[in-house]
């Protein structure tokens, strides 16, 4: 069952008529107390996300030994003329042999799957023929970000850390997901919620005499 809010954002009640809010189409990111090295100060794109499950793509991890060119090769393409630089990023742990592209929405396939009203997400061959190869069918979106794997979450698993303070959420925009640089999208997605990676250090808690600074 859904409930519109104020803001005309849908809700969902689970079967005890409690509203539940879902996170697809906004932006995890890791708090500084998260443990797993995996998710270090990670920034996860959310596809997914109900009572059963939730899904979503690292988008601040580029990995070192993989480009498009790559994606490319493997897939037979025939790249075009000067393409094959672009990164690829470490979309999470789960089905690290499969790739996915998530993009604005001047692009759309029958495997488009629509994130809200910015984003796409596409799972197909055809996608990297048209960003990358010699002969695409139809024109490339205009932003996208190339990942291989994702990150996934069983019943309840994904509000445990959060209720833990392993996560944060926040609003997804197109300039911090495609716009920002990786090694910053942390903190600039941090700096959208109005805080820095430092008011959630114990130095930041201590008490401090009058104005002292935190180093």
């Amino acid at each position: 069952m859904k409930k519109q809010t104020k803001g005309g954002r849908a809700r969902r009640e689970d079967q005890s008529g409690a509203a539940r809010d879902f996170l697809a189409g906004k932006l995890l990111i890791a708090m500084p107390s998260m443990t797993d090295p995996r998710f270090e100060k990670s920034v996860v794109f959310m596809i997914s996300h109900d009572p059963q499950h939730a899904m979503g793509v690292v988008i601040n991890k580029q990995l070192a030994d993989i480009e498009l060119g790559d994606l490319l090769e493997q897939l037979a393409i025939d790249p075009r003329e000067g393409a094959g630089g672009e990164p690829v990023y470490y979309g999470g742990p789960v089905q690290t042999d499969r790739g996915l592209v998530i993009h604005t929405l001047d692009y759309r396939s029958p495997q488009t799957m629509a994130i809200g009203a910015h984003f796409g997400v596409t799972v197909s061959k055809e996608i990297l023929a048209d960003i990358g190869g010699r002969a695409p069918i139809h024109a490339p979106p205009a932003k996208y970000l190339l990942a291989i794997g994702h990150a996934g979450w069983g019943p309840g698993q994904l509000e445990s850390e959060i209720a833990v303070n392993a996560w944060c959420h926040a609003e997804a925009t197109p300039d911090i997901v495609f716009g920002a640089d990786p090694r910053s999208i942390w903190r600039t997605a941090l700096g959208s919620l109005g805080v820095t990676g430092a008011m959630f250090s114990k130095e930041w808690s201590t008490t401090r005499p009058g104005d002292a600074p935190l180093n």
